[in-house]
């Protein structure tokens, strides 16, 4: 009986509570935005790769009972005093219970030989209980290892029967200050592929499993240390092919982009959730003043728009540019090839005709990696092989991303360069289309050049003229200024240190710059508040996708699986 007495106060309370929750229509409109702020069930917040078999819950119970690693007297154990470190959660297991859920590779590279110190990487819940099992300090006096995070201990690899297999230094990075958030150690024995494979075998042995395509990058996301933006940015830092492409990334991996993400989505929500507020309780709150809601907007916008304008520098600095030389023959395209590229790569002789098939040369302009096509002379001949070089020559300055046609100063504008402009104008199939062309006017250290009724009449055609002399080099770095100022890309910091973003952040972005599009429309036209609502929804859930606050399982595998093992 009082049990029951102490209830039924309580209950009416709750009671009252609840029905004071329910008339506030403030209230009414945040549980409107629950499901915006909370990623629906069917998408990600668990791992893709090799999923466990336990629900969630039970996991999460597992480790609120103390199933996580503390070994006594290592870096983790429960001080006598409070520590910070406690307030932070257990790392989530994502194996199927225990030492499964605790991944291993090599994460320096195989391809290259021998090197000094090769790496191999555990993380996972049991990485201290595994690299326990095959480490043994060398210290005088035995006794088991205490790992201390973020301290270099020297010792030895065994493997199973207790063989020494390589010499190794072991350094803990106990959660969470680690890349995965995890407890991670990593072992850097001699670079020999023998010796960290052999290594490795051992770890696997002892109860880890290897890591799939970029599964430690996937759990800094999952634990999260990085948003999605950022570790795709990862990735593209791996394979960059420049340094203006690493800094790229690495402006990426820093957040930059990822703070622009959050900062329109944090607005798109704030705006909201004032509309949703008027659309329960309009008559006690001031109207919105639509054109503050569209100077917003507008605002907004812009930022989207100047993400979007990296794009095309983003498929630059992954592709590179592709420029044809061409012109008639003996007029110094090879030469030119090699000045340029600082190498050897196209024969070079006074005969016309040396050059029989499409030769290539890598050079990069201020941080653009840049493929030069050293074609043969484009002529009338009936040589068979010279006739098939010609047709390839064709081919390579119609595929290209832009075309350098190169003459002589001594001999001038000659009917053969006026027979070749019109053959590459036909085949462009206008004057002045999508490819641009640059002439370059070679050899002027023997003449100087005279331009001609013909020259005039077809200069039109190219976007810059530059002077140059391949023997010396000169006009080498005014022809690159120019492949810079004709493709565009004069505003782009020559250092790099810009993020970009990629076709997929690309399509979402797209998607927001379309929401607010129609957003905009719904407020000049004055439809009523719930149409407002379903643009901003759709550009915050586009933002979302973006930095993976709302993505699905399949499109988290299809990121992931194009990492390297080992990262």
């Amino acid at each position: 009986m009082e049990c029951n007495s102490v209830a039924d106060p309580l209950a009416s309370l709750l009671r009252e509570a609840l029905a004071r929750c329910l008339s506030n229509p403030m209230a009414r409109a945040l549980s409107r935005l629950f499901s915006l702020c909370r990623p629906p069930a069917h998408l990600l917040r668990r791992r893709p790769l090799n999923p466990s078999t336990k629900p969630l819950s039970t996991r999460a119970k597992a480790l609120a009972s103390g199933h996580s690693l503390i070994l006594p007297g290592d870096d983790r154990s429960p001080p006598s005093f409070p520590s910070r470190r406690s307030a932070h959660p257990p790392p989530p297991d994502y194996g199927c219970g225990g030492s499964p859920g605790t991944i291993a590779a090599i994460v320096t590279s195989l391809a290259g030989g021998p090197a000094a110190v090769g790496i191999v990487r555990l993380s996972g819940a049991d990485a201290v209980t595994v690299v326990g099992r095959i480490f043994r300090p060398a210290r005088k006096e035995p006794e088991p290892w205490k790992p201390r995070s973020h301290f270099v201990e020297y010792g030895f690899a065994l493997d199973g029967d207790g063989s020494v297999i390589d010499e190794v230094l072991v350094v803990p990075m106990l959660a969470p200050r680690s890349y995965t958030r995890e407890d991670v150690v990593e072992l850097q024995c001699h670079g020999n592929d023998l010796c960290l494979r052999r290594v490795l075998r051992a770890c696997l042995e002892a109860g880890a499993r290897l890591a799939d395509p970029g599964e430690f990058t996937l759990r800094a996301f999952l634990n999260g240390r990085l948003d999605l933006a950022q570790a795709e940015n990862v990735s593209r830092l791996i394979s960059a092919k420049s340094a203006a492409a690493a800094d790229s990334a690495l402006a990426g991996i820093q957040a930059c982009f990822s703070t622009l993400v959050k900062s329109l989505r944090s607005r798109c929500i704030e705006l909201l959730t004032e509309i949703e507020a008027r659309l329960d309780f309009e008559d006690e709150m001031p109207p919105l003043d639509p054109m503050v809601l569209l100077s917003k907007i507008n605002s907004m916008r812009q930022e989207v728009q100047d993400a979007l304008d990296t794009a095309n520098y983003d498929k630059l600095l992954q592709s590179g540019l592709q420029i044809a030389i061409i012109g008639c023959p003996n007029v110094g395209k090879s030469s030119l090839l090699n000045a340029w590229s600082k190498s050897e790569r196209a024969i070079v002789t006074e005969i016309a005709g040396t050059t029989r098939d499409v030769v290539e040369a890598n050079v990069t302009i201020h941080g653009i990696p840049v493929t030069l096509l050293d074609t043969a002379g484009i002529r009338e001949t009936d040589d068979i092989v010279e006739k098939i070089g010609v047709e390839r020559s064709e081919a390579a300055a119609l595929g290209a991303d832009m075309v350098i046609m190169t003459i002589s100063a001594v001999d001038g504008w000659t009917e053969d360069d006026t027979k070749l402009i019109e053959h590459v104008m036909i085949d462009k199939k206008s004057p002045g289309s999508a490819i641009p062309m640059v002439l370059v006017i070679n050899k002027v250290d023997c003449s100087p050049f005279v331009a001609g009724e013909q020259f005039e009449k077809f200069s039109g055609f190219f976007r810059k003229h530059v002077h140059t002399c391949a023997v010396t080099g000169k006009g080498i770095s005014e022809l690159e200024r120019a492949v810079i100022e004709v493709r565009g890309l004069e505003p782009i910091p020559s250092g790099g240190r810009r993020w970009t973003v990629n076709q997929r952040q690309l399509e979402q972005l797209m998607r927001t710059q379309e929401a607010f599009t129609r957003l905009e429309s719904s407020i000049s036209e004055q439809l009523p508040l719930d149409f407002w609502t379903i643009d901003l929804r759709e550009a915050a859930l586009a933002l979302a996708t973006i930095s993976g606050e709302d993505i699905s399982e399949e499109v988290l595998s299809n990121i992931f699986s194009k990492f390297c093992i080992g990262k």
